[in-house]
């Protein structure tokens, strides 16, 4: 999924996964929703600078389901799309499997 957006360094665009309504399809309002903290990751940089100037590779992918800190990153929107950037180290685990 191509957004046209280059991450840079260790940052991760990620787009989050919502829950649409509650259970038995009951409306719940944007206010009473819970931050998401699981989402597929769009875009990835390159990694970041080490000690020895070298760049750490960057262990997630575009493609893959993250689950990452409640907090973490900031909401930024682009074409109409809203997602998050975070650094890599607010990622905390990637899905495996389906």
């Amino acid at each position: 999924m191509k957004v046209g957006l280059k991450m840079l360094h260790d940052q991760v665009l990620i787009r989050p996964h919502e829950e649409k309504d509650g259970a038995g399809g009951i409306y719940i309002p944007d206010s009473a929703k819970k931050k998401p903290t699981m989402g597929l990751v769009v875009a990835v940089g390159a990694g970041a600078k080490n000690s020895n100037g070298t760049l750490d590779p960057m262990c997630v992918k575009e493609g893959d389901v993250v689950l990452y800190r409640k907090w973490a990153g900031s909401e930024v929107e682009h074409d109409g799309v809203e997602y998050v950037v975070m650094k890599e180290t607010d990622i905390i685990a990637i899905k495996e499997g389906k």
